[in-house]
């Protein structure tokens, strides 16, 4: 499969990157269609140079950002696995691209926000090393919002 894969470095402006999101997003109102309201703002994302897209077979089907949260950490933000390509390990290679991008970049720390109902997500982070915490920042008092974090 690999030969079949693509990993691009890129930014939030890609426009493969932004139609993932899209579909993302659509994804998680349909599953979380009470939380809008109060998840929305936390889902935007501003210009972002720290962007990995993964193609099959020259079609994107996976993707992940990180920023800075302080001058130690980086937040992952907005991992997503097209259904049809989910279960060939594709999250566990964006989190892996993105971790290697930041510690080249001199960070040290990765913290993540999901939630409730991703399941699979939360298995995937604990399996590669992340800790559940309490919540931090915009997630404080959200009982919906799983926030972890991982030395890198």
């Amino acid at each position: 499969m690999d030969s079949k894969l693509k990993v691009v470095k890129t930014t939030s402006e890609n426009p493969d990157f932004v139609s993932l999101i899209k579909t993302f997003d659509n994804y998680l109102w349909e599953r979380y269609s009470e939380l809008k309201t109060n998840y929305w703002g936390n889902n935007v994302i501003e210009l972002n140079p720290n962007v990995v897209v993964i193609y099959l077979e020259e079609k994107p089907v996976a993707c992940g950002c990180f920023k800075r949260f302080d001058k130690n950490t980086i937040e992952i933000k907005r991992m997503f696995v097209s259904p049809e390509a989910r279960g060939l390990g594709l999250a566990q290679r964006v989190l892996q691209e993105l971790e290697l991008w930041a510690l080249e970049s001199d960070y040290s720390v990765s913290v993540l926000e999901t939630l409730y109902k991703q399941e699979e997500a939360i298995s995937l982070y604990q399996k590669v090393g992340y800790s559940i915490i309490d919540n931090y920042g915009p997630y404080v008092g959200l009982d919906k919002s799983v926030c972890m974090k991982k030395e890198i």
